[in-house]
């Protein structure tokens, strides 16, 4: 009898996990894999990497939480250090893997994998179900193809549907492995554990810190101090165990309502299913737009007016440039693998607007970096600022010094990431490499 697989990608969960349930439910014996593919590690078209050593260790975390929770199902984790299209004709003439259990992603790339792999051949089954969002397809009031044009359009019609977001799916009894156990490449290296005092991977480390947030009252407040920079408990910080799928939205709504059956409901814990919609709208959008999420122009095809300064991009990445927020904030980043969402627009703006860079290339760098790194939500969200994405207004541009004076009018977070701490001027050279004479150089 051929075998089958569940191949993990931004679903690392036992808990809430569909695709898992339908592979336990068909199946009486089941190998899991996850594949660590090498071109994550290396320079990009745009001069990043895909995943930066933040998010690697975070997500190596996961993958040890849930190697170890598998043990107690009497299971392992399979873990792969190779490209996907290698590990899986591997498995398939190997192995004699014949049926490919996983959750569908709302990366491009992603889903045209599991396309191409489906076509390889005709005895090969791919079972597949929606993971990381809080509806499946068939619930929105719309075709994922008609997917609204602004947020907005999108919240009314999902709020005004009247939509009941489903109660998380419990854990499944797992099947046995296969007798002939899968070649496993490479035993999971450890991470440096307790590496990050607040950002642990895993579904248990995440669970744990959704129990903590909503057990608090910090949820009363959300919608007040949602904007800080830098203190921990004035944003949810969920947003890493999301985006790996260590925790679905559909678990973080459901102690959402919890909390305001014990503490009640406001604006502010509204404005938590608010964001998630956000969230939401991102996924579908990058599922409606697929490869124009990363496109110059954009889903509106639009040219932005800009160019390629190599220094300038330096500058930005190092926080470097003439705006203390800016450098504070892309300084913390580079530190921590994390930013405040306000500290995303803001040097997201500047990277557009006030050096007249290429948006993508900020992305990308985002995507480098940040240990909560989102597909549609990254890209989606850099379009928008951009003028090539949702936005109805066209682009973002915001006033760098009056935000100062209002997230940080004491420079408190400006201080303790030494945003003060660089050059004067922008450039050093021109566009075509030419030195610019200090005396005369502008910020243009």
């Amino acid at each position: 009898m051929s075998n089958a697989v569940f191949w993990f990608t931004n679903d690392l969960r036992l808990s809430d996990n569909l695709a898992l349930r339908r592979a336990c439910e068909q199946e009486t014996h089941l190998d899991l894999v996850y594949c660590i593919d090498p071109k994550w590690m290396r320079p990009n078209a745009l001069n990043c990497k895909t995943i930066g050593k933040h998010r690697y260790r975070f997500i190596l975390e996961a993958l040890n939480e849930l190697n170890q929770q598998l043990k107690k199902h009497g299971q392992h984790l399979n873990v792969y250090f190779e490209s996907p299209e290698r590990l899986f004709n591997r498995l398939y003439n190997e192995h004699d893997v014949r049926r490919i259990y996983h959750s569908i992603n709302a990366g491009y790339n992603e889903r045209r994998f599991f396309n191409r792999i489906h076509e390889t051949a005709d005895d090969l089954s791919t079972i597949s179900a929606h993971t990381h969002t809080l509806f499946e397809p068939f619930e929105l009031p719309f075709q994922i193809i008609q997917l609204p044009n602004t947020f907005s359009k999108f919240r009314k019609k999902i709020e005004t549907s009247h939509l009941i977001i489903k109660q998380p799916l419990s854990e499944s009894q797992l099947p046995k492995p296969n007798n002939r156990a899968l070649d496993w490449l490479k035993i999971l290296q450890s991470p440096e554990v307790g590496a990050d005092p607040y950002f642990n991977g895993g579904e248990k480390s995440g669970l744990a810190h959704v129990s903590h947030y909503f057990e608090n009252n910090f949820a009363q407040s959300y919608k007040q101090t949602r904007n800080s920079l830098d203190v921990w408990e004035e944003s949810t910080k969920f947003s890493p165990w999301l985006a790996i799928g260590c925790v679905s939205p559909r678990q973080v709504v459901a102690r959402l309502k919890r909390h305001e059956e014990n503490f009640g409901a406001n604006e502010s814990t509204y404005w938590i299913l608010f964001e998630l919609l956000w969230r939401e709208y991102f996924q579908w959008y990058a599922h409606a737009h697929g490869a124009k999420l990363f496109q110059f122009t954009g889903i509106n095809n639009h040219h932005p007016f800009t160019s390629f300064y190599g220094e300038r991009f330096q500058r930005w990445r190092q926080g470097n440039t003439p705006f203390p927020i800016v450098n504070a904030c892309m300084k913390q980043l580079n530190a921590t693998g994390y930013m405040s969402n306000r500290g995303r627009q803001l040097v997201a703006s500047c990277f557009i607007h006030e050096l007249k860079l290429d948006w993508r290339y900020g992305a990308a760098y985002f995507e480098q970096q940040l240990i909560d790194y989102d597909v549609g939500s990254n890209w989606g969200n850099w379009q928008y600022l951009a003028g090539v994405g949702a936005d109805p207004r066209g682009s973002r541009r915001f006033n760098l010094e009056k935000q100062t004076q209002t997230y940080d009018p004491e420079h408190k977070f400006i201080n303790s990431w030494h945003g003060n701490t660089k050059d004067m001027t922008i450039d050093s050279v021109d566009a075509a490499d030419w030195p610019i004479n200090p005396n005369g150089c502008s910020s243009d």
